[in-house]
């Protein structure tokens, strides 16, 4: 069992920054997948980033590339998203999840667990 919790959001200003984490419990952490994904009001959720267990795979979402990346400390059990240049329409709720690297990590339903999410809102 994997317990996640996000944390990090805010209220943010177009052009702003913000740092997202995911904090982990659980013994097999260390060894899983950690995707973010978001889910804007009205939409459905979205794939954002993925690393695989040691950081030698990551993917990004193609429209976000260049702005965001996705890191994680197994020591600390952490994952990370460092999101730059925020503009209105990364606002969103971000989860993370953990769970193995399959078809390329970017499809929800191979996650295993979820936080519950935080909002981000990029707004003047």
């Amino acid at each position: 069992q994997v317990q996640l919790v996000e944390s990090g959001g805010g209220l943010v200003q177009p052009g702003g920054s913000l740092r997202l984490s995911c904090a982990a419990s659980g013994r097999t952490f260390g060894s899983s997948t950690i995707g973010w994904f978001r889910q804007a009001p009205g939409k459905e959720r979205e794939f954002v980033a993925a690393i695989n267990w040691n950081g030698n795979l990551i993917n990004y979402a193609e429209s976000l590339k260049g702005r965001f990346t996705i890191s994680r400390d197994n020591t600390k059990s952490m994952g990370y998203l460092q999101m730059n240049s925020l503009n209105p329409e990364d606002t969103a709720i971000y989860y993370c999840a953990t769970g193995p690297w399959t078809r390329g990590a970017r499809v929800a339903s191979t996650y295993d667990y979820w936080g519950q999410g935080t909002r981000v809102t990029v707004s003047s």
